[in-house]
């Protein structure tokens, strides 16, 4: 009797949890919503969100089929479940993304067009799933790529005018007065505890997952597809704190994966920095970038982790970019086991001269990079690495550690201060493996080239100073392993290199006035 007892109450309970579960699920079908695309969604889905918020909170959920919607604005405590064979398409009237709402643009606080899934100072939401969600961008974009200076204003750049009279405007303002900006498929605001996780993504109108100021960020085995569109970046987090971005798989008409914080004054005036961030497992196809920060960093950059990353066919691998007049701080960065191949531009970029600019006083408007760490990184590129720091603000603590590139150049340097190589192989087609030009405190360790050209040293220093290198041992058929030259060169140093290869260890030019130093143990010299 006590074990029938105890299998009805089993099966009560049983009952009872299966019942609260299934009520905490709200089919959008049952709201009003068309699986055949044949009405606009958009209050349907609302009605299903309103209902689940009122219950203090639940998912929506979007059984098989395809539905037509217009912006979805999330709340507390919502779960948005786009199931297999489900396929959110989102509609190309301009109007079915009003009205306008506080939004970022650029690193530019505005007031535009809604995102197309949008929250704003909300917590624990998410958008997860096997479906779909298409933006249907083209028209969006055919908008701004059509576009020419002083034709008739539209409705919404006067709507939008109306509502930014008084917005802090960038140095280079030209977006902005335009008046139109496509919105961002995915941008929460000032949110906590926001999941984002198996959904195939594709036809953004512009920037694909965009959190802003949020917390506690969770993008995880998403597929993004724009391809051939302009600015349809792939995962931008901006401005957030404790964000983690994996397994997935982007292909995009611009950067893959992007890191800012901000632009210029308004930027810097909002001062809240892009921190604590982990990017692993994840591959990036077509794009600009594999992984890109800035250059809209005016906020600050840091605490930032990138591994076990397959970049195949992106214009470059890893880029760091600012300009005079974004201020704001890029440290604390680890990039490690990366794999780059198909690489049209460079694998590696530091570049704090993104736009040609004059020298300034150092200032809040100047930027900085330090403290920056690349390591067991694997490339077939066109370059193997391009650092570029300001005259009155060098690069700054930036170390490479087991590399290997196959490249047609090899790296550049200028303007950098305590820059590290150690167990680097570079085979270039052109030039030197390694170039540096107007570098303080350089230390060489096992460098090497297994492809030495004839008329190209495999290091090549120029206007450098405080430089040691050592442990190295070129191989058979090397014409020169280092080269020196420049009136500002000095204090060069070797030690336990072995030189019996090489046809001439030095050459040094007669402009650099001091005499090397060997400091034990080459040979061959």
């Amino acid at each position: 009797m006590n074990n029938i007892i105890k299998s009805l109450l089993l099966v009560l309970l049983t009952g009872f949890c299966l019942s609260a579960n299934a009520q905490s699920y709200y089919n959008v079908i049952k709201y009003g919503a068309k699986n055949d695309s044949s009405k606009l969604a958009t209050e349907a889905i609302r009605k299903a969100i309103d209902a689940a918020s009122k219950a203090g909170g639940g998912t929506v959920y979007f059984p098989a089929g395809k539905y037509l919607t217009g912006a979805i604005h999330l709340r507390s405590n919502i779960t948005i479940f786009i199931d297999a064979g489900a396929e959110l398409h989102f509609s190309d009237n301009f109007d079915d993304y009003l009205p306008m709402v506080k939004s970022r643009y650029e690193g530019v606080d505005v007031t535009s067009f809604s995102p197309l899934f949008y929250a704003y100072k909300v917590e624990n939401i998410a958008i997860i799933g096997r479906g779909i969600i298409d933006g249907h961008g083209k028209k969006w974009w055919d908008f701004v790529e059509g576009y020419k200076e002083g034709q008739a204003r539209s409705k919404w750049q006067t709507i939008f005018e109306g509502l930014n009279k008084d917005i802090i405007l960038p140095d280079d303002p030209k977006q902005m007065k335009r008046g139109f900006l496509r919105p961002p498929f995915i941008q929460p605001m000032f949110c906590k505890n926001v999941l984002i996780d198996g959904i195939t993504i594709r036809n953004s109108p512009f920037w694909t997952v965009n959190p802003e100021f949020c917390e506690n960020v969770k993008i995880h085995a998403i597929t993004i597809n724009n391809p051939h569109s302009p600015n349809t970046d792939g995962i931008n987090p901006e401005s957030c704190k404790n964000v983690h971005i994996s397994d997935s798989h982007i292909s995009v008409g611009d950067d893959c994966i992007t890191i800012k914080s901000g632009k210029d004054e308004p930027g810097r005036r909002m001062g809240i920095p892009a921190e604590n961030y982990t990017i692993t497992n994840c591959t990036m196809l077509s794009g600009h970038g594999g992984v890109v920060i800035g250059s809209e960093m005016s906020g600050d950059v840091r605490k930032i982790t990138i591994s076990n990353c397959v970049f195949d066919g992106t214009d470059r691998g890893i880029r760091i970019k600012t300009a005079r007049g974004r201020g704001g701080i890029v440290e604390e960065i680890r990039v490690s086991n990366i794999i780059m191949k198909n690489i049209s531009q460079q694998a590696i970029v530091l570049d704090m001269q993104y736009a040609k600019t004059d020298a300034a006083p150092v200032s809040g408007r100047t930027p900085r990079f330090r403290n920056i760490h690349f390591s067991n990184i694997t490339g077939e590129v066109n370059q193997a690495g391009y650092l570029n720091g300001l005259e009155e603000m060098p690069i700054e603590n930036i170390t490479f550690n087991d590399i290997n590139m196959n490249a047609k150049t090899g790296f550049t340097i200028s303007n950098a201060d305590k820059i590290e190589f150690h167990n680097v192989q570079v085979n270039t087609e052109i030039g030197p493996s390694l170039t540096a030009l107007k570098v303080s405190n350089l230390l060489v360790d096992g460098f090497k080239s297994y492809k030495p050209l004839a008329n190209a040293a495999v290091i090549d220093l120029r206007n450098t100073s405080d430089a040691f290198i050592y442990n190295s041992f070129p191989i058979a058929g090397t014409t020169t392993f280092l080269k020196v030259s420049g009136a500002e060169t000095k204090n060069i140093s070797l030690g336990n290199n072995n030189f019996r290869n090489v046809k001439n260890a030095v050459i040094k030019s007669l402009e650099v006035k001091d005499n090397l130093e060997v400091i034990s143990g080459d040979k061959g010299q």
